[in-house]
């Protein structure tokens, strides 16, 4: 199968299907998730089902390679994700310190 055709690897970092700017890790992370192809086309409906099933067929014969891009790619994210926290704004901590509290009341109530 021509993958090129169906895949766009243009960016070594982010694997897009071809047309779309849907990136595989979202229908993979659906899929090793439970969710069905026909589930995972419904939700995006920028998809078709055809695309969907491209997808995980690609990740069922390339299994070893694409599992080492979605592992960089969750700790790519994670990464994204502290840095982000870390570097909030005074409000946002603010909002978060009453977030806290306020759950900590329901607890206690």
């Amino acid at each position: 199968m021509n993958w090129e055709t169906l895949l766009d690897f243009s960016n070594p970092e982010e694997i897009l299907i071809r047309g779309t700017r849907v990136a595989i890790e979202i229908v993979l992370d659906d899929y090793l998730n439970g969710f069905s192809p026909e589930e995972i086309a419904a939700r995006y409906r920028t998809l078709a089902l055809a695309q969907v099933y491209a997808v995980i067929t690609y990740y069922l014969q390339n299994q070893t390679d694409v599992d080492s891009y979605l592992e960089d790619w969750r700790a790519h994210a994670e990464s994204s994700w502290r840095h982000h926290r870390d570097s909030t704004t005074g409000t946002t901590k603010r909002l978060r310190q009453i977030k806290q509290a306020r759950s900590l009341e329901k607890q206690a109530a």
